[in-house]
C-alpha cells in the first residue's frame, strides 16, 4: 500500500517491490520497519506508520533508507 508513496518521494518506478523482512514497534499505532527489494541487487528500508483502527487511516510512509543490501541488518530508525 505504500509503494506509490515511496515511488513519489524517490521519483522512480520500481519494477521489483518485494518485502523481504519486517519488524514492528508498538506506539499509538504500529511502526513497521520493512526491508524491500527494489531491483536485483538493491534494497531499501522503509518506516511505515499504521494508525489505530478507529482513526480510519491507511498506512503512511514516514521515512526510508536507500542503498541497502540484502545483508544489511534491519534496524529501527
Amino acid at each position: 500500500q505504500v509503494k506509490p508513496q515511496f515511488e513519489t518521494k524517490t521519483n522512480r518506478i520500481c519494477g521489483i517491490y518485494n518485502a523481504i523482512e519486517y519488524r514492528t514497534q508498538v506506539v499509538a499505532g504500529v511502526n513497521y520497519f520493512i526491508k524491500v527489494q527494489v531491483s536485483d541487487a538493491e534494497y531499501v528500508h522503509l518506516k511505515v506508520f499504521e494508525a489505530l483502527p478507529y482513526e480510519n487511516q491507511g498506512p503512511r510512509l514516514i521515512s526510508y533508507q536507500t542503498g541497502k543490501t540484502r545483508d544489511d541488518p534491519l534496524t529501527y530508525f
